[in-house]
């Protein structure tokens, strides 16, 4: 039987991998034609997308199976069920199993507080096939331990599981050998990997044993971080390990310790601010982003200058800016709400400020040579983050290149002749 298998992917970059996996799963099972939508539930808003992008692919997709799975499907399974045309809703330890994409396969969904596995499902293929990315992601880890209170993921994820290091690293070298010249390890909470393992090893025993037995690697990059849980190997290879790319985006959220107290965050912006200076000490090439709230309950003007600010202290040159969007269910959504039109003035100004660092940011990386990892579109991206927009062809190619695929994936050396519009300009050595 032909396996034809779409995938509509909402949310996070742990979702894009899940469903590479999930893809994966659906040919090896022979599934025929279907649509898998891997639904995200961060926001009000996230699960409504989630909720329209379903009925969009019923209408659009009338012979398809439509399966429906991701964080919205667990937290609301019935939701799902109920809408006319979905064949089955999946939890999101379900997704993951091989057997959940038999053709005749029907609904399941567990309680994702008691799921214990976690798995990385198979590698990607050869890069460059029309079906892979630039770089690879590998999932070391899902679920969380804390309770931020405007935060419904854990609910959705379960509690934090961890892949064994040993495994990550063969599935490394795996994706090395295939072309991949830059992995990202991805989680839900990638700070607190080995907290459930066998001795609690952390985060920099991973990236280490990694590095040491990816050998050929190039660059190996880290998804969002929690700052309050940089240990101090991983900190110490952060400022002595090159092909640890000097880049962190930050789960800061904001800037007033106030605030981050009624969020329950485990850092204050003092510690915020210190991490970053010392890193910039022992990595000067570093550059941060940063995840900001604006407008979270009780939040005065006073408060949010100290979020302003924040983006200045930190430098931050990558951020992402969320309006306060109430999540049912939540504490957060039960405490005084901050008036929509000054959350929206508020999440204006944020990106401003930002916008500014940027710029600083990428005037002083302007001019100058390094290495590139070629994206699609004209794109490619700097070890510290960067995005360089580049002619469309190099000075050479040989003869029987074809662009789109020999490309792609490939580091490239280039000259860095400018900036604007976000991103640096340049051109190919």
């Amino acid at each position: 039987m032909a396996t034809d298998v779409k995938s509509i992917t909402l949310g996070c970059r742990l979702n894009l991998r899940e469903s590479e996996v999930m893809a994966a799963h659906a040919r090896v099972q022979n599934l025929g034609q279907a649509v898998i939508i891997n639904t995200c539930a961060v926001t009000n808003e996230a699960a409504r997308q989630s909720r329209q992008s379903v009925r969009r692919a019923v209408r659009e997709n009338p012979r398809a199976k439509i399966i429906v799975t991701g964080c919205a499907a667990q937290i609301e399974p019935e939701v799902f069920k109920a809408i006319d045309g979905v064949e089955r809703v999946l939890g999101n330890s379900e997704k993951m199993r091989t057997e959940s994409f038999a053709p005749s396969a029907k609904s399941r969904i567990g309680d994702i507080m008691q799921s214990r596995e976690i798995s990385l499902g198979p590698p990607l293929g050869p890069v460059g096939e029309a079906s892979q990315r630039s770089r690879a992601i590998v999932q070391v880890q899902t679920g969380c331990d804390h309770r931020c209170t405007f935060c419904i993921i854990p609910y959705g994820r379960g509690n934090s599981r961890s892949v064994p290091a040993a495994k990550v690293a063969a599935q490394i070298r795996t994706l090395n050998q295939n072309g991949f010249n830059e992995v990202v390890l991805s989680g839900v909470d990638i700070s607190s990997w080995g907290d459930d393992l066998p001795g609690a090893p952390k985060l920099g025993q991973l990236v280490s044993e990694i590095l040491n037995t990816a050998p050929a690697l190039p660059r190996l990059r880290l998804s969002s971080i929690d700052p309050a849980e940089i240990d101090e190997k991983l900190f110490e290879l952060m400022a002595t390990e090159p092909r640890l790319t000097p880049y962190l985006h930050l789960s800061l959220q904001h800037g007033d310790n106030m605030i981050l107290k009624r969020m329950k965050r485990r850092h204050t912006r003092e510690q915020a601010i210190q991490l970053c200076n010392d890193l910039r000490r022992v990595r000067p090439d570093i550059s941060f982003g940063a995840d900001i709230i604006a407008g979270f309950p009780t939040e005065t003007e006073a408060m949010f200058e100290n979020s302003l600010k924040l983006v200045e202290e930190c430098g931050l040159a990558w951020l992402h800016v969320f309006p306060f969007s109430a999540r049912s269910g939540t504490p957060a959504a039960r405490m005084p709400l901050v008036d929509g039109k000054i959350i929206k003035a508020r999440a204006k100004l944020l990106r401003e400020v930002g916008k500014r660092t940027q710029e600083r940011f990428l005037k002083s990386r302007a001019f100058g040579n390094d290495l590139a990892l070629i994206e699609k579109g004209g794109l490619a991206r700097l070890a510290d983050f960067s995005p360089v927009k580049l002619p469309a062809h190099p000075v050479k190619l040989p003869a029987d290149n074809v662009l789109a695929k020999s490309m792609v994936g490939q580091l490239r050396a280039v000259r860095i002749t400018g900036y604007g519009a976000g991103k640096l300009l340049g051109e190919f050595v």
